[in-house]
């Protein structure tokens, strides 16, 4: 039988939108229509944090050199990365949700093309500064910096990202993204 290839559901937002919240809220909600992938981090895995694959860094270049990963980046003093088993999820026709990098979507439109789908989840400013200091992880400056950072990066997306606001309920969240799926919203 031949199957038409899966759709790379491609998360990106600044952090403190609600990433990884809404990955969770997919991965329970949604486990039979779409498998969300887990990243590969050069971080502790610790509770309450996202759901991903701890490697030490000498563990992230050995599989980065054995062609491992489909995309990686650094970021936040990190290396990330998206398994090369996305390649086969897809081209068994299954869909995926991947948490992505918004600086690494020019590399994932390359590496997946017309199967990518951009989802950008956002906050507004306000939302996105309280949740930041909530977190009690960075000082105001830095608050500050990521605050303008969100700014500049939203700005500079495609008009083909698909944009969840996840300022009100997750629900909220997962029924707009739905709403994409089904093609009942066009592209903001």
């Amino acid at each position: 039988m031949n199957r038409q290839p899966g759709r790379l559901f491609y998360v990106m937002g600044p952090s403190g939108a609600g990433k990884d919240s809404f990955l969770q809220l997919v991965r329970t909600r949604l486990p039979a229509e779409l498998l969300v992938a887990h990243r590969y981090i050069t971080r502790a895995a610790f509770a309450g944090g996202e759901n991903h694959v701890e490697l030490s860094l000498p563990e992230f270049q050995r599989r980065r050199e054995l062609g491992l990963f489909a995309l990686d980046w650094q970021a936040n003093g990190h290396c990330y990365a998206l398994g090369c088993e996305l390649d086969s999820w897809l081209a068994s026709g299954l869909e995926v949700m991947v948490n992505g990098s918004r600086a690494c979507l020019p590399q994932a439109r390359e590496r997946f093309g017309e199967r990518l789908v951009p989802v950008l989840v956002t906050v507004d400013g306000e939302t996105l500064g309280k949740r930041l200091r909530a977190r009690g992880r960075e000082n105001e400056a830095e608050i500050r910096l990521r605050l303008a950072r969100a700014r500049a990066h939203d700005e500079g997306l495609p008009d083909s990202v698909w944009r969840l606001d996840n300022s009100g309920s997750l629900q909220q969240t997962l029924q707009q993204f739905e709403q994409y799926r089904r093609g009942e919203r066009a592209c903001d």
